[in-house]
Formats: C-alpha cells, sequence, structure tokens
C-alpha cells in the first residue's frame, strides 16, 4: 500500500493532476521547493521536504533530499529495518516522483556559461532515483511523465498498491535514465578533448521502431539521447522507414552535403551508383542517372536544393524508395505524392557525427568519421605531365565521391559527373574493370582510387579505356612502376597523401 510519496520534479507537466490523484488514494505528500510551491497555488496542501526532515535546503537548493530522513524513508526494509526507523523517528517513503534538471539541453545551448550548465547536473533527484530504485521490493520510482497514467490504473487496479512486476520495470528505466544522465555529463566533460576518451559511453532511448532491418526477420530501431523519432522530417510516405532505408539516407547525405553547387546522389545498398554536378539540381539529376540507370532503380536519392515541379516529373519516371532534399515545392511535393511507396524525407541541416561506432565480438571499435576535405593546392603532382586546371577540377569531384564507395573503391568521372564506378571488391583491379565496364566511354575522363595501387595493372587498363589523369594516396612499395606506367602513357597522375577507405 503507498501510504507517503514524494514529490520532486523539474518539469511539472501534469504534476498538479498526479498530486490530486493521490490524495484521493489518501496518500500523503511531500514536495521539495518549487514543486511544492506548484502544488499549493494550485490548492493541494504538502508537507515541505524541510519540514519534513527538520533542516532547510542548502547552498541556493544544491541540497535539499539528501538528508537520513529522505533517503531512510526511501532505501529501509520494510522487513527487517521497522525497529530502527522507528527509533530514528523516520517515515518510510513508498512512492517517489522525480525527473532531472534538463543537463542535456543546457550543454547543447552554445549561449550558456560552464558554469550555467554545471548547475543543470542534478545531484539529489539522482541520488534518490538510484535509492528507489534500488529498493524496488518496496518502493514504486516514477521518472517519467508519461508513466503518470500507468500508476493511476495500477494503483486502481491494486488497491492503492502497486505490482511487484510493475515496479521492478521501473527500477530498470530509473537505473537506464540515471545512466544515460551520468554520460551525458561525462561525454560534456570529455569532448574538451581532441583525443579519443579513455571511456566511450554510448547512449540512447528507442525513439521509434523501424519497418524491418537489414532483412525482413529482423527487428530494428532507430535508438537517439535527443530526439523522439528519426529527426530528419518524413514528409510524406505510407511506408515506415527501414533500417536499410536510414543507412541508405545517411549514405546520400554524405555525399551532396560534399559539395556547394547544385548535386545529386543515388544511393543503392549504400554505395552512389550515380553523382553529378550540375548548373541547376534538375539536370545534376539526369547527370547522376546517366552513371547507371538500371542500379538507380528502387534507389535513395539526395539532392542539395529544393525539389521543384520538372524535378519531381522527372523522378515520377522511375521507382525510387526515397527522396531527400532540404525542400520541396508545393507542386512538387503534389506530384511525388502520387507515387505510393515513396518516402520524402526533408533535411534541413546535417552535421556528421564526431565519432563512428562498429560491434565486434566483447565489444565495439571507435573511429574519428572521415571529414577530411582535399583541396586542390594539397594534390601532389608526381607525373611528367601536369594535369590540367580542368582535370584537378574533375579529380577534386571524383576523390570527393570515391571517399564514399566501399572499398576497394574505383570512381571515374567526366564532366563532374561519375561515369563508373566499381566498389567492394577484393582486388583494386577489379573495381578498375568493373568502373570502366560501367562507365562505357572513357575517352578524356578522370579517375579516383581510395588507395594506393599496389601494382601497375590498373594504370594499363586505365588508359587503354582512354583515362587521362588519375588521383590516389601514393605509398605503395610500387609507386615508382606505376608512376613510369603512367608516363609512358602520357597521362597525369596526382598523390593525396591520404587514404579513404570506407568499410
Amino acid at each position: 500500500m503507498i501510504k507517503r510519496a514524494l514529490i520532486s520534479v523539474y518539469n511539472k507537466t501534469n504534476i498538479v493532476d498526479l498530486a490530486f490523484f493521490l490524495l484521493e488514494q489518501e496518500v500523503e505528500i511531500i514536495s521539495t521547493g518549487n514543486t511544492h510551491k506548484t502544488l499549493l497555488e494550485a490548492g493541494i496542501n504538502t508537507k515541505e521536504v524541510s519540514d519534513y526532515t527538520g533542516f532547510p535546503e542548502i547552498l541556493d537548493g544544491r541540497v535539499k533530499t539528501l538528508h537520513p530522513k529522505v533517503h531512510g524513508g526511501i532505501l529501509n526494509d520494510r522487513k527487517q529495518h521497522n525497529a530502527e526507523i522507528d527509533r530514528l523517528n523516520i517515515e518510510s517513503i513508498d512512492l517517489l516522483i522525480v525527473n532531472l534538471y534538463p543537463f542535456l539541453r543546457a550543454s547543447s545551448d552554445l549561449n550558456l556559461s560552464e558554469e550555467q550548465v554545471i548547475e543543470q547536473i542534478d545531484i539529489g533527484g539522482v541520488a534518490l532515483m538510484r535509492a528507489a530504485a534500488k529498493n524496488f521490493h518496496f518502493v514504486t520510482i516514477i521518472s517519467e511523465i508519461g508513466d503518470y497514467s500507468i500508476l493511476k490504473e495500477q494503483m486502481r487496479a491494486n488497491y492503492g498498491s502497486t505490482t511487484l512486476e510493475y515496479r521492478k520495470q521501473l527500477a530498470a528505466k530509473a537505473f537506464a535514465i540515471t545512466s544515460s544522465y551520468d554520460s551525458y555529463i561525462y561525454n560534456w566533460l570529455e569532448n574538451k578533448s581532441d583525443d579519443l576518451p579513455k571511456f566511450f559511453i554510448p547512449h540512447g532511448q528507442k525513439a521509434q521502431d523501424l519497418r524491418c532491418g537489414e532483412n525482413p526477420h529482423q527487428k530494428a530501431a532507430f535508438y537517439s539521447d535527443k530526439f523522439t523519432q528519426y529527426p530528419l522530417e518524413k514528409c510524406y510516405g505510407i511506408k515506415d522507414l527501414s533500417y536499410n532505408n536510414i543507412v541508405d539516407i545517411e549514405a546520400a547525405i554524405k555525399i551532396v552535403d560534399e559539395f556547394a553547387e547544385p548535386a545529386a546522389a543515388i544511393i543503392k545498398h549504400t554505395n552512389p551508383c550515380g553523382v553529378a554536378l550540375g548548373g541547376d539540381i534538375l539536370n545534376a539529376y539526369k547527370k547522376a542517372l546517366l552513371c547507371d540507370e538500371v542500379s538507380s532503380f528502387g534507389g535513395v536519392v539526395a539532392f542539395n536544393r529544393e525539389i521543384e515541379l520538372e524535378l519531381a516529373e522527372e523522378i515520377n519516371k522511375m521507382f525510387i524508395e526515397v527522396v531527400i532534399a532540404p525542400s520541396i515545392s508545393r507542386e512538387a511535393l503534389a506530384v511525388l505524392q502520387k507515387k505510393k511507396n515513396l518516402r520524402i524525407i526533408i533535411s534541413k541541416s546535417y552535421k556528421q557525427n564526431k565519432y563512428n561506432i562498429k560491434n565486434v565480438t566483447g565489444g565495439f571499435l571507435v573511429q574519428e568519421s572521415n571529414l577530411h576535405q582535399l583541396t586542390i593546392k594539397e594534390m601532389k603532382q608526381v607525373t611528367k605531365r601536369s594535369a590540367t586546371e580542368m582535370e584537378k577540377n574533375e579529380l577534386l569531384f571524383a576523390w570527393k565521391v570515391c571517399k564514399h564507395v566501399k572499398s576497394n573503391a574505383i570512381v571515374i568521372v567526366k564532366n563532374q559527373s561519375a561515369i563508373g564506378i566499381g566498389a567492394g571488391q577484393m582486388s583494386r583491379i577489379d573495381s578498375v574493370k568493373i568502373a570502366i565496364e560501367k562507365a562505357g566511354n572513357c575517352q578524356g575522363a578522370v579517375l579516383a582510387s581510395d588507395a594506393f595501387f599496389p601494382f601497375s595493372d590498373s594504370i594499363t587498363q586505365s588508359a587503354n579505356a582512354g583515362i587521362t589523369a588519375i588521383i590516389q594516396p601514393g605509398g605503395s612499395i610500387k609507386d615508382k612502376e606505376v608512376i613510369e606506367e603512367v608516363d609512358k602513357n602520357n597521362m597525369a597522375m596526382l598523390f593525396t597523401g591520404i587514404r579513404s577507405f570506407c568499410h
């Protein structure tokens, strides 16, 4: 039976309604500072925690519930500690309702000083939640506003009490919340360092169930520490997003985000099958589609410009799974909505994660995201023939695309458009062959490789296809042999000095 409750909430949404319910259930209420004031203003006369403990709140409210009468009231074992709490004049607290200071919101606010953020680190609330959760055999801990209605149902159905199973579920949730809360604080403090942290604490709450995982028999969900659902806005789509959709959406956005010019990227199974720049976004899309129209069927398409009517009509000429853009005109939306299975995602701004995480046996791997932005000035000329300015611009575009292709990656480019892509092959020469085959006519085109050429055979193959310039990291023990083959064919080659594997 719940006889006494302690309420201490930062977010006071629906707390007055819940307090009235508890009074109807003849539950005595103890409350802290501002919560007490809110309830008093609503006509609910509760006992303030300082009156209960006989000790005032101190240090500007930093210390108010850290008191033996409070924690003893929560933590006592109702079967073993009765004599002791009677002797100490401690009253049992059967229900705790707490939510925490909004540290995550504060730490994300660039206008707040370090001191202001630190003031949003909750101490007493976390201690209360852990105490109640530990003693779930006797105490009910409510740590989310969404659980208020379920608490009412439980108390009505169980004659003013709650079931052990329910209390255990609430305890698990409370520990999850305090764990993630501490991780927010740690990550905020640790992010001030440029080194990989000693402790890496990924955390998130299930924000959205997904339609399926990589395959229909696999369950999947999106987890977040900030959002209540996948943060890119779905403005149209009957079908829910799947695991594969989101992975491809992220891959597509990363590519178009590389460019200031109008850019279009078509993704299939995380690899681009078409990328192009254009004088306008419609032209960019048409050029991207030419790279591999067969593979583009059922793909994910991203743009870095608004979708307008003419582009929408062009998109509707074939089956596309997902379209992503920073905005869409009303007329274009009306056209695209004719496709029942299409999903339209609005991505107004995109910020890549600082780290990439991958699960492995016994733990997980963490690496910095590949955010390096190559410039023409960084390219090192290593051959007798210098690349022309046009070739350099083409090579830079090819390199930016290559960065997002699964290794071994080869990208052939002409007129600021990928015309052939070789991805994910076990040998580099096979990637070159596939890219050339996809491209068809390579006369006057350039080629990018995400890593060095271990042999000169790829150069011979490229030269025979009509490719005039190559960009690659360099660093092979066969670099001299490779450069000689490039010179032999009167091609130009530039080294980046940096590799861009994408596994």
